[in-house]
């Protein structure tokens, strides 16, 4: 199924400067060839594309230097080439050069159309991202363009390739593994730097040392284990091998202590903003996003709908969710907007109680405490800046124990200790530092925890002298889920979710 040749664009739909298509298998060369004809059979596109110097020493020299075919104005290169005489055919004689780059024009090969100017780069096996020869073309990224071009590809040979295919070929070609083939699309999907930061730990492969290291020491103590079945104790020297699986169970444990953490800072966290109408939930939300992304007005019950927008708390991606006042309403359109508000609350992991502490408490603001007693929240007193009518005291026992941060979005106060309650909220409290590796993947943490609970059971069999074999049993098991996370146990129908969930251009 993978010896073929798949092609598909690798850069994002609409209008750009530029548009890669991706070419990957053992014709994209010949592929290649009948779509792109280059202007220069040199292999070298810096060849008479003298870069611009700003400086005026350099510049007398820099305008000597450039070949007849390119004009100067003032002080910009027009940066044309002249084709040779030769280039005018098709590119069938042409041997690109590996990790070189050509100028040149694509071509439609069923009709000779020239579609548009182009750079053309060839990465030959196996120094290339599949480990099969790749061939990358450079047009202006335009749908248009962009689109004839995947359609030459295709009418050349090429087929058009699954949803991360590409990875998934340099998974099976060995070049990189399951974890890093995963950490792939986490570089892609990052939303802060501490997210992209993670990405790139896992890309490099650093949980995949540890768990392969993990993997390895259990595979000698299988490997003990299973030589005292089948040729008898009394043949086989006696190992410790409670110890070494008592230290992985360890290691095993401080990873999925930080999996918690990881995850919210890859997946990211989904806040709903709550309250009676006109407590400032809108104004807030305008606060911690440092824009005007929802109308705020005077009048009670401007916002009818939800509106959500992701911000940057520390790292940590937080979809904050602004909802409509929540009290009764004989409005039918009201009413909605109440029950949207409420279901709002209900899909969120947490929530800001905004309560107006320039005003009296009423009865719809113990109304919505009530109804977010049972979610992780904090309490906002909005309004700081204004005289204070509720007494301290009274919110307090309205929050129930969730902290309560004073804030005026009119003068800025508390919008900062404000993130940093949130960030201690759904951190449990505790934030780890940045160099320290997290698991950040759902499915490594699932299968993580599927090895220490075999390493639990193996411990326990030890501990009361079952035979060798039930001790063996949970110690394969907690092998195979590690391969699980490293691709050596991995299965088709596992392989075929992770990457259904790639763009079809990676």
């Amino acid at each position: 199924m993978y010896d073929d040749t798949i092609a598909a664009i690798s850069t994002a739909v609409g209008d750009a400067g530029i548009g890669i298509v991706r070419v990957s298998g053992q014709d994209a060369v010949p592929i290649l060839r009948r779509i792109f004809r280059p202007a220069t059979t040199s292999g070298n596109i810096g060849k008479g594309l003298v870069p611009f110097r700003s400086d005026d020493s350099d510049r007398a020299s820099w305008r000597a230097s450039l070949p007849a075919s390119r004009t100067v104005e003032g002080d910009r290169a027009t940066r044309r080439l002249k084709p040779a005489a030769t280039d005018d055919g098709p590119g069938e004689g042409w041997s690109p050069e590996s990790h070189r780059a050509y100028y040149g024009r694509t071509v439609d090969p069923a009709t000779g159309q020239e579609i548009d100017e182009a750079i053309a780069l060839c990465m030959l096996a196996p120094r290339s991202y599949t480990r099969e020869d790749v061939v990358e073309v450079h047009c202006h990224g335009g749908p248009v363009p962009i689109q004839k071009l995947l359609m030459a590809a295709l009418h050349a040979g090429a087929r058009l390739a699954m949803p991360g295919e590409f990875t998934l070929r340099a998974y099976l070609n060995g070049r990189i593994d399951l974890a890093q083939a995963e950490s792939v699309a986490d570089v892609i999907r990052a939303r802060t730097d501490r997210g992209l930061s993670m990405a790139l730990k896992g890309l490099e492969g650093q949980l995949s040392a540890r768990v392969r290291e993990a993997r390895q020491e259990l595979l000698r103590v299988l490997a003990y284990l299973e030589a005292t079945i089948d040729f008898g104790e009394d043949d086989i020297p006696e190992e410790d091998v409670g110890g070494p699986i008592r230290g992985v169970s360890e290691r095993l444990g401080r990873l999925l202590a930080t999996a918690g953490q990881g995850i919210i800072y890859r997946q990211g966290v989904r806040i709903a903003i709550v309250g009676r109408p006109n407590v400032g939930k809108s104004s807030l939300l305008n606060a911690l996003l440092q824009s005007d992304r929802a109308i705020v007005t005077e009048i009670a019950g401007t916002t009818r709908d939800t509106l959500e927008e992701t911000a940057n708390f520390f790292g940590v991606p937080v979809c904050l969710v602004d909802t409509a006042g929540i009290a009764p309403s004989a409005d039918p359109v009201g009413r909605l907007g109440v029950e949207r508000s409420r279901r709002a609350l209900e899909e969120a992991d947490a929530c800001l109680l905004v309560l107006d502490r320039s005003a009296p408490l009423r009865q719809e603001d113990r109304d919505v405490a009530a109804a977010v007693a049972g979610k992780p929240r904090v309490v906002v007193a909005s309004k700081a800046d204004l005289p204070v009518s509720t007494p301290v005291e009274e919110m307090a026992a309205l929050a129930a124990g969730a902290g309560i941060v004073p804030t005026s979005v009119a003068t800025g106060q508390g919008i900062e200790d404000l993130r940093d309650a949130v960030l201690r909220l759904v951190m449990s409290g505790e934030v780890v530092g940045s160099d320290e590796l997290l698991v950040s993947n759902p499915r490594h943490q699932e299968a993580i925890s599927r090895a220490a609970a075999h390493l639990g059971d193996a411990l326990s069999s030890l501990e009361v002298g079952l035979p060798a074999d039930c001790t063996s049993s949970d110690v394969r098991g907690a092998v195979d889920a590690l391969g699980e996370i490293t691709g050596e146990t991995a299965t088709e129908e596992l392989l075929e979710t992770i990457f259904s969930h790639f763009c079809v251009g990676k």
